[in-house]
């Protein structure tokens, strides 16, 4: 992990600490995903079927959940099923209980404006598979869709590298009460929810994270003509913990490996007011990382990890507003007056018990948060993902009356006078 006292750095330096892996966003990752998204939207499902052929190893299938999903429940373990089933009732909780209430106001004797809230048509949900199938992508996902009463969703995941649904992830589909799931990953997923491609039908908006590839496409998908809305950048995973000398050290460095061994263009961060901390966790990391499964990508992924020494907490924070996380860590003795400072983040984890890692499982919201800097200005995923608000005003002819001359006048002042032509129309109406 390279090393840089934020004080001291001039700007060039900082500026360099806090950027994105440069693969995120190069143009060779650009070029090739344009190619299949074109491909894909020409050609309908040949596109999508060729395209899935050459990247998955197989065309996209509508697998039916239950078959695999029995399987799932012959080889996982009691234990594993029930941790699940857990991960489920909290994010079913936090969830429906996160449903906004229409409202009403007065914004004047007699005019009333409300606000209704509808659930979207038909969405589709991105689920990122191969050789590491993240079922709790798809509960992150699926039960806020539920929750804000989505008419259809669509699932789609990378078939397995032996062909077929992973069980596991069959199991969450089911527990969520989905029956089937499309087998198809990346680009071509993606466009083929956007646009529509034979069985996979088109959506209203695509959510979901993935790697650099998909990120790219749901970008593409939403800025052409037709295409669906997405739910925000979500591509490969961040963490930054800002830390304090009340930190453990094993703690911070699990914590840091925890996002590193997602994918190669991954990125930790660490900050913290202590040189010695910073000693230890340095230390640790690649000790701890030499260990793991996902060696090879935890390293990959730490070649892009930084320790930042600040002045104090509120530096801290400040260079984690400027890179807006993914992901926050407040391993800090007394989190809440930093939370309050908090602008920038996708999701914040306060005080040294707050893992990251039961966020990303079982705690109840949303692990699908906003990447590369997006966290400046969108939000998780949330039912407000799948909701869209509507607003309807109401209007007594009293009311009618005393509104009708200024709203003219509002008219004529840009220049627009059928407009103050509706208005006058109200005025020649006499009450009774």
């Amino acid at each position: 992990m390279k090393r840089l006292i934020w004080t001291k750095a001039s700007d060039a330096e900082r500026a360099a600490a806090v950027a994105r892996p440069e693969q995120r966003s190069e143009k060779a990752v650009q070029d090739a995903v344009r190619a299949i998204v074109d491909d894909v939207r020409t050609r309908g499902w040949d596109g999508v079927a060729e395209q899935a052929l050459r990247l998955d190893g197989e065309t996209p299938g509508l697998v039916d959940v239950a078959g695999p999903a029995a399987e799932a429940r012959r080889i996982l373990t009691r234990e594993q099923v029930d941790a699940i089933e857990t991960a489920c009732r909290n994010i079913k909780t936090f969830h429906e209980g996160s449903l906004p209430a229409e409202h009403a106001v007065e914004t004047m004797p007699g005019l009333r404006v409300r606000k209704i809230w509808r659930p979207l048509d038909r969405v589709g949900l991105y689920i990122p598979g191969g050789k590491t199938p993240l079922f709790s992508t798809l509960l992150m996902l699926a039960i806020p869709a539920q929750a804000a009463g989505v008419g259809e969703i669509v699932v789609t995941t990378p078939p397995r590298p032996e062909g077929g649904l992973d069980p596991v992830i069959a199991l969450a589909a089911e527990m969520c009460g989905i029956e089937a799931v499309w087998t198809v990953g990346g680009a071509q997923a993606i466009a083929a929810l956007g646009f529509g491609a034979g069985g996979i039908p088109r959506v209203d908006k695509i959510c979901g994270p993935g790697n650099a590839y998909v990120a790219e496409a749901k970008n593409q998908v939403a800025a052409l003509a037709g295409g669906a809305a997405i739910d925000m950048p979500a591509g490969p995973s961040e963490l930054m913990v800002i830390a304090d000398d009340s930190a453990d050290a094993a703690m911070v460095a699990a914590d840091l490996l925890s996002q590193a061994e997602h994918d190669p263009s991954a990125q930790v961060l660490f900050v913290t007011t202590s040189p010695a901390l910073a000693d230890a966790v340095e230390t640790l990391v690649p000790q701890l990382a030499s260990g793991l499964p996902r060696r090879a990508i935890a390293e990959q992924s730490l070649a892009f990890a930084r320790t930042i020494i600040a002045d104090d907490l509120e530096q801290a924070v400040d260079i984690a507003n400027r890179y807006a996380p993914e992901h926050l860590s407040l391993a800090v003795a007394e989190p809440e007056p930093l939370v309050a400072r908090v602008r920038n983040a996708g999701a914040v984890f306060a005080g040294h018990e707050a893992a990251e890692t039961f966020g990303d499982y079982l705690a109840g919201s949303s692990h699908v948060l906003p990447t590369d800097g997006a966290a400046r200005a969108w939000s998780g995923i949330s039912v407000y993902s799948f909701l869209k608000s509507i607003s309807v005003q109401q209007v007594t002819q009293e009311a009618s009356q005393r509104i009708a001359a200024p709203a003219a006048a509002l008219a004529r002042l840009e220049g627009l006078e059928a407009h103050a032509l509706a208005a006058d129309a109200r005025m020649r109406k006499v009450p009774a």
